[in-house]
């Protein structure tokens, strides 16, 4: 299957060199460029690609707005939305995965690793940079702590093992990794991800791993 991708940066030549390491790939075509975060919101709408590779600092309308806009767009429930750039900032990362981003990335990736995180957000999982992974859980260990009425909301939805699937998917785990530790089948764990999706309202895992922090399921520092 092809993975349909829009290339979002205002600036022309870092566009236009995405543009060519992405589609010398056979699975992978770039179906539009923006050069602001307005024109990335249309083309998510008129081309429904499978991923968008989105620039944070745009004129018009910026990064996190267009990602919000097309997160919140019922129509683009399948479209992904990788982050990428030159500011690894702690705001950035916490604001991008607030706005419904599933991976976010430096621009100085390695191109390899830029094409894996196409692949492994367009087939549904999550993809944070291990570096910028150790600042959000710094930035998570600042937020204040969860109201206990709020987060027993949230989590008195789940059973145990899914609160326990939650809780490893927050430490990073694959879907492999934790059927190995709990000994079940990785379709057993595939359909616990299934169900806290829906009852989380999650769109991903980017969004479980944060909710896992929020609540304070997942403490930044816990075993």
């Amino acid at each position: 299957m092809t993975i349909k991708v829009v290339v979002a940066d205002d600036q022309a030549l870092v566009r236009k060199a995405f543009v060519v390491l992405l589609s010398s790939e056979s699975d992978i075509e770039v179906v539009g460029e923006a050069a602001n975060g307005a024109e990335a919101v249309a083309l998510a709408a008129s081309e429904q690609p499978d991923l968008m590779l989105m620039d944070v600092r745009m004129p018009v309308m910026d990064g996190l707005e267009a990602t919000r806009r097309i997160s919140g767009d019922e129509s683009l429930s399948a479209t992904r939305v990788v982050i990428l750039t030159t500011f690894d900032l702690d705001e950035y990362v916490h604001e991008a995965l607030r706005a419904g981003a599933s991976g976010f990335l430096l621009k100085d990736t390695l191109p390899v690793d830029l094409i894996n995180a196409v692949r492994v957000v367009a087939a549904g999982d999550a993809l944070i940079a291990p570096a910028i992974t150790r600042r959000l859980i710094a930035e998570f260990a600042r937020l204040p702590e969860p109201g206990a009425a709020t987060a027993d909301a949230v989590l008195e939805q789940l059973t145990d093992r899914e609160r326990e699937v939650l809780e490893l998917v927050a430490k990073g785990q694959s879907n492999a990794e934790i059927a190995a530790g709990l000994f079940v089948s990785p379709a057993t764990v595939k359909t616990h991800m299934s169900r806290l999706l829906m009852k989380l309202d999650a769109r991903d895992r980017a969004q479980l791993v944060m909710l896992a922090y929020e609540t304070g399921l997942v403490s930044p520092g816990g075993s």
